[in-house]
Parts: C-alpha cells; structure tokens; sequence
C-alpha cells in the first residue's frame, strides 16, 4: 500500500465542524506523513443539519423567523436546472438559534415554511425538506400556516402556533391555500426511524432536548395524535416523528390538492446522500475508509451515517476507522471497524493529529 486509496466521508461534528471541513482536516493531516496517499473526501449527512448543502445547489439566504418567532435569516440550496429546493429544517426552526429560549410548546415551522414558499416562486416542483434538528413539535403547523392553511378551533378562530396547542385543531382553513407549494413533489429525509406518537415518538424520544418536561411530553405526544387524526394520517408511519413529526403537516398539505399521499416520500437521509454521493463505488475501490461523528455509540448503528458506511465497507471487505469526539467503550464494534476518540483541542487540530495518527498506523502496517 505504497500509495493508498482512502476514502473520509464523515458525517459533521455537531457545532464544532461541518462535514466537509471533518473531512479536508483528516485529509490535511493524513497527508503530512503520507503526501502521495490517493484521499477521496466524500462528506455526509444524514438528513440533519448540513445535509441541504451537501445535496446542493445555489444558496439562496433570505430573512425568515426563527422557531420561536424572532426574525432571523436561512439558507437554502437551489438547483435550478431540476427545480429543487434542498431545504434543512434546522436553517430556520433548529436549535442551535434558540438554545437560549426553549419553549416546546409554542416553537414552530413557520420560518421553514417561508423559505418553501420562497423556492417556490422560483419555480421549485420538489422539495427536499431534511428533518433533523429542530427546536419544534408542531407536527409541521407553522409549515401548513406559512403556506396558507390556517388551522382553526372550534369557535372558527385561528389556533396558536406551537405544539402546546394541536389538540385544538377541529380543522383547517385552505380558502388562502399556497396551490403551487402544497402541490409540489416532496422528499422528506429522516434522521430518525420514529414514528409520530408513542413511547419511541417525536415527542417521547426527542421532546426532553428542547426543553420539554415530562408533562410537556404529554401534552404534545397528545396534541399529534389528535393533528394526526383530524388530517387523517396514519401516526405509526416509520419516519414520520423526525423533526417533530413535520412530515404530518406536509402530508396534510399533499392529500389538500393531490386528495393521497402518493406526491410524499419519506426516506432514510443516510441513505439517500450516499446514494447521490455514489459512496459504494469508492468504497469499492478503496484501502482503507475513514469516517467521524462527535459520539460512537450504540445510536450509531441505528440509520445514522456510522452504521450505513460500516455495511458498506463489511459488504466490500474494506476496513473502516471511525473517528469521534466520545467513544463508548463498551460498545462491540464489527470486525472489520475500529475506533479512534479525539483528543483534547481545538477541532481542526484534534482532526489532522488524528489523520497523521492513522498515516502513522497505515505506514507501520506496510513497513
């Protein structure tokens, strides 16, 4: 292995590096002891912040309001010659903007909804809507309200925005329907396998890290269902919990003009971008591939980006390295996988240290 063929395809480091900066230090610093070493950077998401950026396009920024209503501006990606729109929902309705200001029963997708109808009128006819890494459990209402459907309570007055307040809805006013958004091709890509309601649901599961106390979870696992059954929507579907169950108001947005569901896909975020970024083909020929994340543990195997390269590479023989911030130590990796934890810095130091650690192993395994 004279010169060897290395694929890094990492997913981001939450709030400390995006994928594709993981994956250019690794480079860096693999290429300190091993210059001629053929490095294929191949940066991933899966279906979380940052995945929009790496599926492509124009980025478009415009002013939107963030998930507890503040102004604030997003980005979007544009790709014009196939009129999509890759649209994060953690741009406008993430976390990291409010973490200050937790409030998970008023936070909505209002901002999401703004920039959908943005790319709109531009003449978007799918949109790719990721779904991690939101601040809200509305079941995707502030989407529904941002594109014209106003859901009403039973006196016929506007319901308040937020998840606190779903099981109000008696239905919908669509008289001011956004025709053109609701009638688009979706994609929605998950970062989780959940499903809307339940013990494994978007409440119960992800409801306590945006600031929700156990009664709060109650009260929005309550208001789903109740969204779900006055939209008619099936609240088991796999997928349907990620980003608070937004897929629920998309659904409900398709079956207003298209009367089915046939116009909405829910798919593995994974999975898709490592479809588009053709990573079976350079594991195939790779020697050796790296990937990272902030934590390895037993969430990694679950749909996450560390379980779908790990199949890969068991199914093409190729050994894998797995980089991360925390390493559970208890966890039984695959055979053919190891871990390397970080060490203590700065992240773009800690990335090339560990790149020229593993040049340093790769060149002693040949020598």
């Amino acid at each position: 292995m004279a010169s060897p063929r290395i694929v890094i395809c990492p997913d981001s480091l939450k709030g400390t590096a995006t994928a594709s900066d993981a994956a250019q230090f690794l480079a860096d610093g693999i290429h300190q002891l091993l210059p001629h070493a053929d490095i294929v950077c191949t940066p991933l998401a899966d279906g979380g912040e940052g995945t929009a950026e790496i599926l492509g396009g124009e980025e478009i920024t415009l002013p939107t309001t963030n998930a507890v209503g503040r102004l604030s501006e997003a980005t979007y990606y544009w790709d014009a010659q196939h009129h999509t729109a890759h649209i994060d929902i953690a741009a406008a309705s993430g976390l990291p903007e409010v973490s200050d200001n937790l409030q998970p029963l008023r936070a909505d997708t209002y901002g999401t909804g703004v920039l959908i109808a943005d790319a709109c009128t531009r003449g978007a006819t799918t949109i790719v809507l990721c779904l991690g890494g939101s601040a809200t459990t509305d079941g995707g209402t502030g989407i529904m309200v941002a594109l014209g459907a106003q859901p009403l309570d039973s006196r016929g007055y506007p319901v308040a925005p937020g998840g606190g307040h779903l099981s109000e809805i008696v239905r919908f006013n669509i008289t001011e329907l956004n025709v053109p958004a609701a009638a688009v091709e979706w994609e929605l890509l998950g970062d989780v396998t959940s499903p809307a309601i339940g013990e494994h649901g978007a409440a119960h599961v992800f409801g306590p890290q945006k600031g929700a106390s156990e009664e709060e979870v109650l009260t929005l696992d309550a208001g789903i269902a109740h969204l779900c059954g006055v939209l008619d929507i099936d609240p088991r579907l796999p997928r349907l919990g990620a980003a608070g169950a937004a897929g629920v108001g998309v659904l409900g947005l398709s079956r207003f003009i298209h009367g089915n569901d046939e116009h909405v896909r829910l798919k593995p975020g994974a999975a898709t971008v490592m479809e588009k970024q053709r990573l079976a083909d350079a594991i195939s020929q790779a020697d050796v591939v790296i990937s990272a994340e902030g934590a390895l543990d037993s969430q990694s195997f679950s749909g996450k980006i560390i379980g779908n390269v790990a199949e890969l590479t068991a199914q093409h023989g190729v050994p894998m390295i797995v980089v991360a911030g925390k390493v559970d130590q208890t966890l039984s990796l695959p055979q053919h996988l190891s871990a390397y934890q970080l060490p203590p810095g700065e992240v773009s130091w800690q990335l090339r240290e560990a790149g020229k650690d593993i040049a340093r192993s790769l060149s002693q395994q040949n020598s």
